[in-house]
């Protein structure tokens, strides 16, 4: 069965979507010149280098910016040992919360500018911002320096380099969208996996500030790779801003994908965040610890694809309701009762999986459900939508742990309920979609 999607208001037929009538996915207001001609042209077409080109430079920029991200468990290990070991794991995970919520909050307005100029603009300024962001943090003597360079500074950046990325891929493919969103979000992954390593190394030989730096070297020649070689479908035309493009969405399937996307992202972080400390926490030294992050990380890279090409198969919501429940189910099993470096590693590494999967997949399934033009708005405005869990889910955990000093559980049930109450609502937008429940959706 095709892929669910909306289709054009012209409702031309596929025979001439070739034809000189097609329109810009960018700005469907214009002729699509020598780009684009063909809405449902995939990596089989004249073209597809420019289209695998930028599934590469994705890559590249997703290993920046939100494989560094989701490394920050490496700097709340580093910060409660170091310059923040008087202040409390709930007020040190401020830092990578509003990370995650300038990030999530940003997708709005980026989705939009990128929809209205492209992406080369955007992964341009996301570089800038991505270096300068670290080299301020190099140089943070108090703790709200770094709550400004490296929380907000830095989570702009990886939502300017982040959501022109995949919504330039997804420009590009229709049939095996997720899967080239899959295999793009896997840079993220390969970053959860090096930065934790290659910070900690760092840290230890040439001290926190210059390992910062050093990471800021690597963020611009990552950026630079991703600003030359990412491409949009076509060249987009510069658009008035209107009140129509704020206006409350009031598409159903929309709404409930969002509202479901709102509670898995208030718990899918906390792992990330606190799995070091955790392992720590059982009596394993700092120096194995932090190696779990990377297990769970390196669990996310085969997450971001394998699932990613099977969704493509079986239908990605069909594949996005499982994941999100099943990502909050293990928290409740298995991490509950990880008591032990092998048990905590075995978890990590399923958990990376199945989170990394949802990731990877929740991006095709806004395309799937939106029209071409506004693809870029779209996933920026989901993203916004959950710049709220993000950005409160890790203190949440924080304020828990402080109440029983010593305990998880509390924490871990938290995440682990908000992933398993978010995956009904995601269940309510595949149904919506279509009522048989294992319909290819």
């Amino acid at each position: 069965m095709a892929d669910i999607e909306k289709q054009s208001s012209s409702k031309v037929s596929k025979s001439s979507i070739d034809s000189s009538s097609s329109r810009c996915p960018l700005h469907p207001s214009s002729p699509s010149a020598d780009c684009c001609a063909a809405p449902h042209m995939d990596a089989s077409s004249p073209h597809r280098w420019k289209a695998w080109l930028t599934v590469a430079g994705s890559f590249f920029a997703l290993f920046c910016s939100f494989g560094q991200m989701v490394a920050f468990g490496t700097f709340q290990s580093w910060y409660s040992s170091n310059q923040f070991s008087y202040m409390s794991g709930f007020k040190i995970s401020w830092i990578g919360s509003l990370q995650l919520w300038a990030f999530f909050f940003m997708g709005g307005p980026v989705g939009r500018i990128f929809d209205a100029w492209g992406p080369s603009p955007l992964l341009i300024l996301g570089t800038v911002i991505s270096v300068l962001s670290l080299v301020f943090t190099s140089v943070a003597t108090q703790y709200y320096q770094y709550l400004l360079a490296q929380g907000i500074l830095f989570g702009l950046s990886v939502a300017l380099l982040f959501y022109p990325s995949v919504s330039s891929v997804a420009t590009h493919f229709t049939n095996y969208r997720a899967t080239a969103i899959g295999i793009a979000s896997a840079g993220s992954g390969f970053g959860g996996v090096v930065y934790p390593i290659m910070l900690r190394f760092l840290f230890r030989k040439i001290g926190f500030a210059w390992g910062v730096r050093v990471s800021a070297l690597l963020s611009a020649v990552s950026g630079a790779i991703a600003a030359s070689t990412v491409s949009a479908r076509c060249t987009a035309q510069k658009r008035q801003f209107s009140l129509r493009d704020f206006q409350v969405i009031n598409d159903r399937r929309f709404l409930l994908l969002v509202a479901g996307s709102f509670f898995v992202c208030l718990g899918i972080f906390i792992p990330y965040f606190y799995i070091s400390d955790y392992t720590e926490s059982l009596g394993i030294s700092s120096d194995v610890a932090f190696y779990v992050l990377s297990i769970m990380n390196a669990g996310s890279i085969l997450g971001r694809i394998a699932p990613a090409w099977l969704s493509d198969k079986i239908g990605r919501f069909n594949l996005l309701c499982p994941t999100a429940f099943f990502s909050g189910f293990i928290c409740l099993l298995l991490w509950t009762f990880a008591h032990n470096l092998a048990a905590v590693a075995t978890f990590s590494a399923i958990y990376g999986f199945l989170s990394g999967a949802f990731v990877s997949v929740v991006t095709p399934c806004v395309a799937q459900i939106s029209e071409m033009e506004e693809i870029g708005t779209r996933i920026g405005a989901l993203y916004t939508f959950i710049s709220i869990p993000s950005l409160t889910g890790g203190p949440i955990a924080g304020v828990l742990l402080q109440s029983k000093p010593g305990s998880f559980v509390a924490a871990i049930a938290f995440a682990g309920s908000s992933m398993v109450l978010g995956s009904s609502f995601l269940l309510a937008s595949k149904l919506s979609i279509n009522r048989h429940l294992f319909h290819r959706v």
